[in-house]
């Protein structure tokens, strides 16, 4: 069968002429190793087909689900990081953040906004890992503290999305005062009695599970995601024995009582919609029951 093999010799092909698959058009699934269109994968929002295994995605991403035809305002979109102890490690602190908004496109690792949720409207702040490890400085504090303060303006939902491997080290102790800050802040928005959303994403570790990724009035996260204060391989070396299987992953945390729910992907627009709407109907009750004894009483 003269298909399978070369009939005529000399035939050579110059390297420049030779095809190549170009990078980028594959994505391989790290779980269940499944193989599918890098377009097939994004239309999926990032989960793989076989197995559901939730890729890593950003804010932008994030943004694009939640927000209708994606229209939103971004809030304090340039403000970026100081270096107020002026930290050198293998580079100095300000080269750092330069270089890492170069690479990125981001201003630093959190981006908040607000918009239309399947008509509702909700301020949204999202962490994206890819700025320094989602870590959490002087300005991810004051952004999610504006973000809450826009909120409480506004009178609309908070959603927090949290991924971050914890505090950011060049900042030391101005970055775990940011626990404090974020604590307070989401306080006065309970006070007022507005809804507080927090959603754990893959990882969500650190000063950022100490704070406000646990405050929430309803705590939920993705399918898998790590969630922990320290790493489990810390955590193993202190105790020194091994870890529960599937310690510290997200169905882990649910099954210990510090979740409310997890929620696919695909799923959260619509999830999210439904509870914001029974949280509404409920306050609208008391509202109106308020009203009615204050009626009475006069």
């Amino acid at each position: 069968m003269p298909w399978f093999k070369r009939v005529e010799k000399g035939i050579h092909t110059p390297t420049e002429e030779k095809k190549e698959t170009p990078d980028g058009l594959w994505h391989k699934c790290p779980e269940c190793k499944a193989v599918t269109s890098m377009a097939e994968h994004r239309k999926n929002l990032s989960t793989c087909i076989k197995c559901n295994h939730h890729d890593r995605i950003g804010s932008k991403e994030y943004f694009a689900i939640l927000f209708d035809d994606n229209e939103f305002t971004e809030l304090d979109v340039n403000l970026t990081s100081g270096d107020p102890l002026d930290f050198v490690d293998s580079k100095p602190y300000p080269n750092r953040i330069v270089a890492t908004q170069k690479s990125t496109g981001l201003k630093d690792a959190v981006r908040s906004a607000y918009g239309k949720m399947n008509g509702r409207e909700i301020t949204v702040a999202c962490m994206d890992f890819a700025f320094i490890g989602g870590s959490m400085g002087s300005v991810v504090g004051e952004k999610i503290a504006r973000a809450i303060d826009h909120a409480r303006k506004t009178r609309t939902p908070f959603m927090m999305i949290s991924k971050s491997g914890g505090a950011r080290m060049m900042e030391a102790g101005f970055s775990l005062m940011q626990m404090a800050k974020t604590s307070a802040k989401l306080a006065l928005l309970s006070e007022e009695g507005l809804p507080y959303i927090s959603m754990l994403t893959d990882p969500t570790t650190g000063g950022v599970t100490a704070s406000y990724a646990m405050l929430g009035d309803f705590n939920i996260a993705e399918p898998g995601a790590l969630i922990g204060f320290a790493g489990p391989r810390v955590i193993k070396e202190t105790i020194g024995k091994d870890l529960p299987k599937g310690f510290q992953s997200a169905e882990f945390v649910l099954e210990h009582g510090f979740l409310d729910f997890i929620v696919d992907r695909k799923e959260l627009k619509e999830k999210l919609t439904n509870l914001l709407s029974m949280v509404c109907e409920q306050e609208t009750e008391k509202a109106k029951a308020k009203a009615k004894k204050t009626t009475k009483a006069s």
